[in-house]
């Protein structure tokens, strides 16, 4: 590899051409790259002189400077040339030039090993020459790196070579190959940069270094760029700074050192000081339509007028609407207030009416700026001008269009903007007439803008001014522009207001508007219209009407509305008819209800009618609620049960209740996922299966192990069921005791039932077969209206 360093270029006498060469020189023309054609014009020209015949070889092997046969025979040509010569003859050295050149491109320089050429170069000293080579395989398209290496990361070794050695690095222009750099690979800027200024810093010129890194911060279009370039440029002027003060501490302090040493410090505060607003334009060349960075950029020239009207024009003429991320108006109102802020109203007014002729991309940017130039004239009590501009922003244009048509610019549809209307109306309810205040909700909704809040505010206007058929009306219009759920508002304030202007005056007109509201009502908003319904035929109409709306209600209502419903419904009837009318609608809950809801209004049902003495109707709510209480997860309901035939029941309606206990339990038992669940508690393990259940029969099926445990559990229930020949059947009047009773229920279960001894005296001292008959009176509840006074 020695022998590369001495490569030199190679013979190239002028080419003479002679008569008889002309036929192989055109054979040649036609065929350059045939060895054969060469060869033979080499040995045609055997006897020429020597250095024309060293002109062929050279021809030749430029064409083709691998070919073995052509490099064989013109070296052994040129040692016969030189065979009896001295060793210090020129000639010699040019010999050995022609050996050197034949082996680099015989064999030692292949291009795939240029990498090891060059750490060879590297570890030689012979720093330029490697830049030289890594230049040339940089730019070598079709090189293939034996290490792996990507184009960038030889780029960057290059980068690093040559601006870590600018004094041995002298052959290759060093700005010019990074900056083709920069252009070559725009995603890794910040290193690139960062090695230009290096190069310049290492060669001593700083004040280069500092328009490279001024230029770097500039162009750089990441953050991750300009962290890297930012950083190397705070950490140079610090370098700076300390060889400034270890030069003087070495050489003594002058009166020009310390004015050196502070304007480095000032250059180094103030570059800290930049980073924001340079890190801000980084931002801002990314995407230059970004709204949020400007207004943040506008911050940070905060306390400077003149770099704030700066950034505020640039803004507002950068930024494209239709590209802008963010509002793109809230430069212009901004701008506005800035201006407005600092006294000068007039610049105010002629920034938002440039802005009122942007070609925004929505409407609501133009109706923000139109309300904002009625503000403006609000705070400074120019009420008659902001009437008059928020009059000319509703104008019909020239040219209409609908509200959402983009093809047309956003000032021919404000007119349909409801935020300028909606301001508008304010004004004119503050500043106007009535007459124009009602002409301005009337164009609302003509152009069928208005929501329900906008419908219910011109009906309030309307009631205010004593116009109650006028508001009325204005509730029907909002009802006709609008569906359920939106008409919700308008249907309930309307109704609300109707009832309360009228009462029972015009009883069929507002049934009539009760019946509209609710065709088509869904569920969800049904609740408050029926019951307000309901109100009204309470108060004005029929008690029958009610119940009917009630009715209906429980019917109308969501699912999980149902319960309170049905709550209202008994408490209104009991009110009106009495309890006992509550019966069927108790009946109708039951059957209408989720079981949760269900097993509750059974338990009241049952409570009613033992208050009114029905004992054997509440034990057949009891039996009829059992059948959807599981005794495992609605102890609660069996416990009540329980203390009701503790006190009202007899021997066989104690064991009938424990029979439906073990019947229910039974027929729940038979739901497979349940009794799984409850078979893997009982096994003790959380991991087990059904099969854990019964050792030895693993083999048989897991559902007919179910089954088994279910008949099981079924002639259990079939065993405890009393024999009703056996028995007399005794009913709560009968010839019993309550020592019999007592004693009857503890031999049923005895773990069940306790009955307590402390009964009073005088029932002690009655004789076995008397039972004393308890007479209760009639709650006043059952008569409801018609108890007489």
């Amino acid at each position: 590899m020695v022998v590369m360093a001495r490569l030199s270029r190679p013979e190239r006498p002028d080419l003479v051409f002679e008569e008889e060469d002309l036929p192989y020189e055109e054979e040649i023309m036609r065929n350059q790259f045939s060895v054969k054609c060469w060869l033979r014009y080499i040995e045609f020209k055997q006897g020429a002189p020597k250095p024309r015949l060293n002109q062929l070889y050279e021809r030749a092997l430029k064409l083709l400077p691998c070919s073995y046969k052509l490099w064989y025979r013109y070296l052994k040509a040129r040692r016969a040339q030189v065979k009896h010569r001295c060793v210090t003859d020129p000639a010699y050295e040019d010999v050995n030039n022609c050996h050197e050149r034949a082996f680099v491109f015989m064999h030692k320089l292949s291009p795939e090993s240029a990498e090891e050429y060059i750490e060879y170069l590297k570890s030689s000293d012979r720093l330029d020459e490697a830049a030289q080579r890594l230049a040339t395989v940089v730019n070598d398209e079709r090189f293939v790196s034996k290490a792996g290496k990507s184009n960038y990361q030889l780029w960057h070794e290059l980068c690093d070579l040559i601006s870590q050695n600018p004094d041995k690095v002298q052959s290759l222009n060093v700005d010019a190959i990074i900056r083709g750099g920069l252009t070559r690979f725009t995603d890794q800027l910040g290193k690139l940069w960062c090695s230009l200024a290096d190069y310049y810093i290492r060669s001593g010129h700083f004040e280069k270094a500092r328009d490279v890194y001024e230029e770097a911060i500039r162009t750089v279009m990441t953050v991750r760029d300009f962290t890297q370039v930012f950083d190397s440029y705070a950490q140079f002027e610090e370098s700076m700074i300390a060889a400034k003060m270890e030069t003087a501490s070495e050489l003594g302090r002058e009166e020009e050192d310390d004015v050196d040493l502070e304007l480095r410090l000032a250059r180094f505060e103030q570059l800290i000081s930049r980073r924001p607003l340079l890190l801000n334009s980084v931002l801002l060349r990314q995407n230059p339509h970004h709204v949020h960075e400007w207004h943040k950029r506008v911050a940070l020239h905060q306390g400077r007028p003149r770099e704030i009207i700066n950034t505020y024009t640039e803004a507002v003429q950068t930024v494209d609407p239709f590209k802008a991320t963010g509002k793109p108006h809230t430069l212009w109102v901004a701008f506005a207030k800035f201006y407005e802020d600092n006294g000068q109203l007039d610049d105010a007014r002629v920034i938002l009416e440039k802005a009122t002729k942007v070609n925004f991309k929505q409407v609501d940017d133009l109706a923000s700026v139109w309300c904002q130039c009625g503000e403006l004239e609000l705070r400074h009590e120019n009420y008659d001008e902001a009437l008059r501009l928020l009059r000319k922003a509703t104008a019909l244009p020239a040219r209409r269009a609908e509200y959402f048509d983009g093809s047309e610019p956003v000032q021919n549809r404000v007119y349909k903007s409801l935020k300028v209307w909606s301001m508008l109306a304010d004004l004119e309810e503050s500043l106007g007439t009535f007459q124009s205040t009602k002409a301005v909700y009337d164009r609302i909704l003509d152009l069928r803008i208005a929501t329900p809040q906008i419908v219910i505010n011109y009906a309030m206007f309307l009631e205010e001014h004593k116009y109650f058929e006028e508001s009325f009306k204005a509730y029907e219009r909002g009802i006709s522009l609008f569906k359920w759920p939106n008409v919700s508002d308008i249907w309930s304030t309307y109704l609300t207001k109707f009832i309360a202007r009228y009462g029972g005056r015009k009883l069929e007109r507002a049934r009539d508007l009760f019946e509209q509201a609710l065709d088509g009502c869904p569920p969800k908003y049904a609740k408050t219209l029926y019951l307000l319904y309901a109100q009204l035929e309470e108060e004005w109409g029929l008690a029958r009407h009610a119940m009917a709306v009630y009715e209906r209600a429980t019917r109308a209502v969501e699912p999980a509305q149902q319960y309170d419903m049905f709550n209202i419904y008994i408490k209104r009837a009991a009110e009106i008819y009495g309890v006992t009318h509550t019966r069927g609608i108790y009946q109708k809950a039951i059957e209408v209800l989720s079981d949760e809801h269900a097993r509750e209004m059974c338990l009241r049902f049952a409570d009613m009618e033992c208050k009114l003495g029905e004992i054997d109707r509440a034990r057949a709510i009891y039996s009829f609620c059992s059948q959807i209480c599981d005794p495992r997860t609605t102890g609660a309901f069996w416990q009540t049960w329980k203390d009701f035939e503790v006190r009202h029941g007899n021997e066989d309606t104690i064991k009938e209740m424990l029979r439906i206990r073990r019947s229910v339990q039974a027929t729940y038992n038979t739901q497979v996922n349940f009794m799984a669940s409850q078979m893997l508690k009982v096994s003790g393990s959380a991991t087990g299966t059904v099969s854990d259940l019964a050792p030895g029969q693993s083999g048989m099926d897991d559902m007919k192990l179910l089954e088994q445990r279910a008949e099981q559990l079924a002639a259990e229930a079939e065993r405890d069921q009393p024999l009703r020949a056996q028995s007399k059947i005794l009913f709560v009047r009968s010839d019993a005791s309550r020592e019999e009773l007592a004693e009857l229920a503890q031999q049923v279960n005895p773990e069940e039932i306790q009955l307590g001894e402390d009964e009073d005296e005088d029932e002690m001292d009655l004789e076995p077969n008397e039972v004393r008959l308890e007479q209760q009176s009639v709650p006043a509840a059952v008569f409801g209206s018609l108890k007489e006074d």
